[in-house]
């Protein structure tokens, strides 16, 4: 028996190896790197299949037909080893259909040229039998298509060696043993065929497929004693797709080992070419994220990270990864979004600084109310109860009882509907409605409520303002505007005085103007006059009360309006209060009217 059966059985042991490798990868199937990798120890594992049975073999016809097995998987070897160097690199981006189908069209050249050898002999030029070992072996004269595909594969490899060079280069010390393994391992079947292809030595048999066994030595060592591939288990990698969390993890010298599809979603700067590098080049343009990795594990931390949608909030939680001997090997980042959470948090917030809010006022209303109703209701009793003893005694004319209380009654009632003013502002009850309007009527139609209030005080009101002085303002807003600026200056001002009313355009707005000649303003007051939300009301010349609430409304509707408020008051000379509202938009009706001074003329 010739030692061909020796070697025959040492190829089968190969082929064994090869077979082992490439279920080991179908167990991990998930990750793209074992899918290259298993393909290409299987395409070995026919190699080294189809030999031990050729060196067997004792007729031509026979060697022809494994020479076939042999070369489906010969061909692309070399292109899915290289595609896996890729992914074992970092380079997984380069991995696209467009460059695997490009790399594919030599070795689909090379597997057609060799069923079809026969037709043109372009592979091999010719096949002989040799028998000069004791045993039949082919000998072969190689065409052109074999030696393309010899140039084209060597090419590839020597790209891969490179890479795998510069990784084991860059490579942090715990690192470089796995990657030298794959160095040395990849050296296998290319290192036998070279020695063979050169005649280096004599070798009367191709040693190419005994490569593989020296091949799987190698990385079956890496895979079970360094991880060489990552090929972390199929169930671990479902329940980290699977999670919600995002999950990082890092070596101890923060180099990024794998994270899972939420981190990928949820932080910027993940991507395929993070794996293998570190915390510091993954995430430098996030600052706070980096700070957090690169610190001691640390309890339950919250942190605030940018995304494409806005800011999301995360509760982060950094750990050590334990080794079966509980030493510390990487660490964990879990973040687990809380966005829904904080922002419902901040409306609860916000909502209790607004019932805050709302109960002061509540508080100082009841106060004022107390005071501002109170009094003149309890007048108006007193009144009635004077008038209806008098009149019991007496048919004597009681006329000055008569007009007191009538006083009361409109102070009153002042008092009432500013109230429900204010409160509907409060609840949202006023719809904010702006049209053209028109200045000089809403000023008439409230000079004329006020005539009989103006008329008792013998106070002169006159309107500066020609009719077509437009507007664009809320109605209601601007009457109540108007209304309560014209009631404090006939409470402020003493009997025989004068109201003046004036319009002037500045800019895009125009600017009405309420000057009267009475008391004036004292300087504690104007300091917070338009300032505090709920001013104290003083009384008039003439004994008026009200809640001060007047002018916190004017204030109110003039801004939502788009205008401003301000004023200028001399003590014992009288106040001007001015307020400005946007003019018509461009191209209404009465803005094609022509401004002349003191108003619009149509």
């Amino acid at each position: 028996m010739g030692y061909n059966l020796y070697l025959s059985a040492l190829l089968m042991a190969a082929t064994c190896c090869s077979l082992i490798l490439t279920y080991l990868c179908w167990k991990r199937r998930s990750l793209p790197i074992a899918i290259s990798y298993g393909l290409g120890m299987l395409t070995g594992s026919l190699y080294s299949f189809g030999y031990a049975f050729e060196i067997a073999s004792t007729s031509l016809e026979h060697i022809r037909f494994w020479l076939r097995i042999e070369y489906i998987g010969i061909p692309f070897g070399t292109v899915l080893w290289f595609i896996m160097v890729l992914q074992y690199t970092g380079r997984q981006s380069w991995v696209s259909r467009r460059n695997v189908t490009l790399l594919m069209i030599v070795p689909v050249i090379t597997f057609i040229a060799h069923y079809t050898n026969e037709w043109h002999h372009l592979f091999y030029k010719s096949m002989t039998l040799n028998a000069a070992e004791g045993f039949m072996l082919a000998t072969l004269v190689k065409g052109p298509l074999y030696k393309l595909h010899v140039v084209y594969s060597y090419s590839f490899f020597a790209i891969g060696m490179i890479f795998l060079v510069q990784m084991y280069l860059k490579a942090i010390p715990r690192m470089k043993t796995p990657v030298a393994l794959m160095i040395i391992g990849s050296w296998g079947p290319y290192g036998f065929t070279l020695v063979y292809l050169t005649g280096v030595f004599h070798l009367p048999i191709d040693i190419s497929p005994f490569g593989f066994l020296f091949s799987g030595i190698f990385f079956l060592w890496g895979i079970y004693q360094f991880n060489m591939l990552r090929l972390a288990p199929l169930a671990l990698q479902q329940v980290l797709r699977s999670m919600q969390e995002a999950v990082i993890v890092f070596d101890l010298d923060h180099v990024l080992i794998s994270y899972n599809r939420s981190a990928r979603e949820r932080v910027q700067g993940l991507n395929n070419k993070s794996i293998g590098r570190t915390a510091a080049e993954v995430f430098a343009n996030s600052s706070v994220l980096l700070g957090q990795i690169l610190q001691e594990p640390s309890l339950l931390t919250k942190l605030q990270l940018p995304s494409p949608t806005g800011d999301k909030f995360y509760n982060v939680q950094l750990s050590y990864v334990w080794n079966n001997s509980s030493k510390p090997i990487g660490k964990m980042l879990l973040l687990s979004e809380i966005t829904e959470n904080v922002r419902t948090q901040e409306r609860l917030m916000d909502n209790a600084r607004q019932l805050g809010e709302l109960n002061t006022f509540k508080d100082r209303m009841f106060s004022v109310i107390a005071h501002d109703i109170r009094d003149p209701i309890a007048v108006l009793v007193n009144l009635m109860e004077i008038l209806e003893e008098e009149m019991q005694g007496s048919r004597e004319n009681r006329e000055e009882i008569v007009h007191e209380m009538g006083r009361q009654i409109h102070n009153t009632f002042a008092l009432v509907d500013s109230l429900l003013d204010f409160f509907r502002t409060q609840a949202g009850g006023l719809v904010f409605h702006p049209l053209e309007r028109d200045v000089s009527y809403a000023v008439e139609q409230n000079l004329r409520l006020m005539s009989v209030r103006s008329g008792r005080k013998h106070i002169e009101i006159i309107s500066e303002i020609p009719e077509g002085t437009y507007v664009y303002a809320d109605k209601e807003m601007l009457e109540l505007i108007i209304r309560n600026l014209l009631t404090n200056a006939i409470k402020f001002t003493a009997d025989g005085g004068f109201i003046f009313l004036k319009a002037e355009r500045k800019d895009q707005h125009l600017v009405i103007s309420v000057r009267d000649t009475g008391q004036g303003i004292a300087p504690e007051q104007a300091d917070t006059l338009l300032q505090d939300q709920y001013p104290v009301s003083l009384l008039g010349t003439d004994g008026e009360r009200g809640m001060g609430l007047g002018l916190s409304l004017c204030r109110e509707f003039v801004r939502l309006n788009g205008g401003e408020i301000w004023f200028d008051s001399t003590p014992l000379q009288g106040s001007t209060f001015f307020f400005s509202l946007p003019l018509p938009p461009a191209g209404s009706v009465v803005a094609a009217g022509r401004w002349v001074e003191g108003g619009m003329k149509q």
